[in-house]
């Protein structure tokens, strides 16, 4: 009879708990809707800006007056990484895959005898970076009590990024955050921000227009640039927003399912028990009724 009550805890337990990843699952699928529009809202702008920059940069080349923003300090020996990954768990692999490929990075850069710093963005992100890189940690973003997403936010992070830089503090910036692609689907990428990297344009995106600029090339970039990197951030950012929820309505999917046949298997067992219990005292009361 122990076996029995045991055994209906568990099923009410597992019931309870199929019901709150259900819920989260319905949750995440609403902000997925929002974050996976305001992401793919944000890739045209984000291309475009890059076309344009990567345009003014080609021109500029090597010259002795380019931005230090864009020309680089000449070194590569310091390694800023920025690590953005969620504030909340339950999300599947979502911040696991962003932190092992900067690991990866981290210690590659080690072995080639440079130096590494890490700043987080995301608690999730410094909870797992904090175990082996304790002493590489910087400093840290908390978006906790960011509810929706803007560019101000994007923008706090790039003046600590850009102080940093200005300050000497690093030579490189390298962002890393998930590319959403679908739900099933986000793809941990490592971005170069500073000094700015920008995919030269193709043939079809090529402007064939001529531009005199007002004030020169130079100048534009120096105002551009900055700006450059709290795009870059703000994108990561919506994507990362995206991959979070789509990941985690994955997971509390599978989470839903693995319930429902934890269930049915533990109610076929309860039955089976039952079954066994009450085929025990038919069977004492048989045996008692032969004796008298």
């Amino acid at each position: 009879m122990a076996n029995l009550k045991v055994l209906k805890n568990r099923i009410a337990s597992v019931k309870s708990t199929r019901k709150i990843t259900k819920a989260m699952q319905m949750v995440a699928a609403a902000k997925l809707r929002r974050a996976q529009e305001a992401a793919e809202a944000s890739r045209p702008y984000t291309e475009r800006f890059n076309a344009v920059m990567s345009g003014l940069a080609a021109s500029v080349g090597g010259s002795d007056a380019a931005p230090k923003l864009l020309s680089g300090t000449g070194s590569d020996k310091v390694n800023l990484l920025v690590v953005m990954t969620s504030e909340r768990g339950l999300c599947g692999g979502f911040n696991t895959n962003i932190v092992k490929k900067a690991k990866l990075h981290a210690q590659q850069l080690l072995a080639e005898g440079k130096e590494v710093k890490i700043l987080t963005v995301g608690k999730k992100g410094r909870d797992q970076l904090k175990r082996d890189f304790a002493d590489h940690l910087v400093g840290h973003v908390d978006m906790t009590e960011v509810k929706r997403l803007s560019y101000a936010d994007a923008q706090g992070i790039a003046k600590d990024v850009l102080n940093r830089f200005d300050a000497g503090e690093f030579d490189v910036a390298t962002l890393f955050y998930a590319n959403f692609v679908n739900v099933v689907s986000q793809i941990p990428q490592a971005q170069q921000i500073i000094p700015a990297s920008f995919e030269e344009a193709g043939e079809g995106d090529a402007v064939t227009t001529l531009f005199d600029y007002e004030p020169s090339e130079e100048a534009i970039l120096a105002d551009l640039l900055p700006r450059g990197v709290a795009t870059a951030i703000f994108s990561g950012l919506l994507e990362n927003a995206a991959s979070e929820q789509g990941a985690r309505m994955s997971a509390m999917d599978n989470a839903t399912r693995n319930a429902g046949e934890m269930i049915d298997n533990l109610t076929i067992e309860y039955n089976r028990s039952r079954q066994a219990v009450i085929t025990n005292e038919l069977i004492e009361i048989i045996s008692g009724a032969e004796a008298l």
